[in-house]
């Protein structure tokens, strides 16, 4: 089974179309798509989360907020050296991708920028949103003192790839191609300097839909790359095949006591997902399941539970330097209407390794929004947003007044660099539109920022003009290339107007339209409340005139498109600053 006939089967989420995908891509074609036209202008970005949960439950002494980071960052690995931590995730057609963070009490986290933040690490010109970087894994290699990351890249002709560096304080190495299919590779550095890849791959026989194993490999760390004829199963479907599993991934192995741990995701990252363990006396096997599978799941537990959270798996562990594990794992909060737009975040539990197997403190009970960790003395959870700060979580407010010339992290793009048409600095930001617009499966000249809230309002100003009809300024709701919404401004037979669009399987329609007035800046918000949402503008308010108010452009609108149920794919919902020459939504 090739790749990508694994990444569309997978779990029946991940469709062809949904993908966007071309052969261009898989052949490592760079179709670059460059700017034109007058810039469009905005200033006065503000992000707040308003959640419920986080007013119901103030943090109390020695608590965090779990998830621990917010929104669209899915499939977490962790590694330390020392008293540092590091944590990655999956970026799948972001720009740059793989976001990194580091923290020093596993409470606060602080990004300090992506893995693969340059042309020739990451090559998704002309993929769908949810394919390009699957599943990353970071490890420490003790012996020769160097990092690694290790992922699937499912664009640009990369496939398994990995990239190191003696610290990820200060980037990391161009991507080393390696020779072997499969998804969710991950390293294990053995105490005898040996070094391991795991991976899941299609069996040679194939039973049932959604059979899959896990292999491993030996792998040289002089030449970085796999020993040809070394590979075994070491895994075959799961931890009972009799009962047919799915989807055995995310595989990552531990050593404790001298035994060999191998941890994977089975059940697929829906409602289905869940943790497993198995254990071994040789790193190659045979590896025995531990007899209380899974060890982490929700998907046994009420439906209509409070403060939901679901999908939980896809697990990676760090211990302490006094000897305490942590889990982080991937979980969703969907809203009152069971879907989720938020996408699959970054969790995290104590885990008990007291005994044989370990053990996820209350990770087959209802998770809770807090979570205690460890004392450090003088330390406490980062819940508000300041520059220079840990990522923050709880109700947040995230403002940008793009004062400085470099962009927060926060910010991305989608196939490629923001810096390819967004300037910031001295209080605004000008994006060069491309003629490319959001329904392409290309680059466009749209800055996103991740909803991380289930209730939020996001908000800010707009300054420039559009020209013509051709010309689009404005907000997007993004889930992918075929369901989104656009709020901007654009003109027709020579007016201003603001237009709300929906795309819903590729087929975009007007929800609502009203002309402007012909000049001055004019003010976009949207809100949501859980699948509620609403596109709300009003002129900027000058010094003169203070009475603006805002309006609601087309009403309460779903956000059934803007979710994983409807859209597919892996990615949550994202927030957008849009501009473009290519507009093609027909008023």
């Amino acid at each position: 089974m090739n790749l990508l006939t694994t990444i569309t089967r997978h779990y029946g989420l991940c469709l062809a179309l949904t993908l966007g995908l071309s052969q261009s891509a898989l052949a490592g074609t760079e179709a670059k798509t460059g700017s034109s036209g007058k810039a469009a202008v905005f200033s006065h970005f503000v992000y707040q989360g308003q959640d419920a949960v986080y007013q119901q439950h103030p943090l109390k002494e020695g608590e965090v907020y779990s998830p621990i980071l917010q929104g669209c960052y899915p499939d977490p690995s962790i590694c330390r050296k020392g008293n540092d931590y590091y944590l990655v995730n999956s970026s799948f057609a972001m720009f740059p991708g793989v976001p990194i963070f580091h923290s020093t009490d596993l409470r606060n986290w602080e990004q300090i920028g992506h893995v693969l933040d340059r042309e020739s690490q990451l090559k998704v010109w002309d993929c769908g949103i949810s394919a390009g970087i699957y599943a990353p894994t970071i490890r420490y290699c003790k012996a020769n003192d160097t990092f690694y990351m290790i992922t699937t890249e499912f664009a640009g002709g990369f496939g398994n790839i990995v990239v190191k560096t003696k610290d990820p304080m200060k980037g990391w190495s161009d991507p080393i191609k390696l020779n072997f299919d499969g998804i969710d590779p991950s390293l294990f550095f053995d105490e005898d300097g040996k070094a391991y890849i795991v991976h899941n791959d299609a069996p040679e026989h194939p039973l049932y839909e959604g059979h899959r194993c896990i292999k491993i490999w030996d792998y040289d760390l002089a030449t970085d790359k796999i020993v040809p004829g070394t590979d075994r199963v070491i895994v075959d479907g799961g931890v009972d095949i009799t009962k047919h599993p799915i989807w055995i991934e995310a595989p990552h192995i531990y050593k404790k006591d001298g035994r060999y741990y191998l941890m994977c995701a089975e059940g697929g990252t829906g409602g289905n997902h869940s943790e497993v363990v198995f254990v071994a006396d040789n790193v190659k096997g045979p590896y025995t399941p531990a007899p209380s599978n899974p060890i982490l799941t929700q998907r046994d537990l009420r439906p209509n539970r409070p403060n939901k959270v679901d999908w939980a798996g896809h697990a990676d562990l760090v211990d302490t330097p006094d000897g305490q594990y942590y889990a982080v794992f991937l979980g969703v909060r969907p809203n009152e209407a069971g879907r989720v737009n938020t996408g699959r975040e970054t969790f995290m539990l104590s885990v008990d390794w007291s005994g044989t197997f370990p053990i996820f403190n209350n990770g087959l009970v209802p998770l809770e929004p807090t979570i205690k960790v460890a004392d450090i003395k003088g330390v406490a959870n980062q819940t508000s947003d300041v520059k220079g700060q840990p990522m923050p979580n709880g109700n947040f407010t995230f403002t940008d007044d793009f004062k400085a010339t470099t962009f927060d992290m926060r910010w991305v793009g989608v196939r490629g660099p923001v810096t390819a048409f967004a300037k910031s600095g001295k209080g605004v930001l000008s994006l060069s539109p491309m003629a490319t617009n959001l329904h392409e499966v290309k680059p466009t000249s749209t800055l996103f920022y991740r909803q991380q809230h289930r209730a939020f309002t996001a908000s800010v100003t707009l300054s420039s003009l559009p020209k013509t009809d051709k010309e689009l300024q404005g907000m997007t709701c993004y889930q992918s290339e075929n369901f989104n919404y656009v709020f901007g401004q654009t003109m027709k037979d020579g007016h201003r107007v603001l237009l709300l669009a929906r795309t819903e399987k590729g087929k975009c329609s007007v929800v609502a339209q009203t002309e402007l007035p012909k000049k001055g800046a004019v003010d976009l918000q949207v809100t949501a409340n859980g699948d509620k949402y609403q596109f709300q503008y009003k002129m900027s308010e000058s010094k003169k005139d203070q009475t603006s108010t805002w309006q609601t452009l087309g009403g309460t609108v779903s956000g059934d498109i803007l979710s994983t149920d409807v859209a597919g794919g892996f990615t949550g919902s994202l927030i957008g600053l849009y501009a473009t020459t290519a507009n093609d939504i027909q008023l």
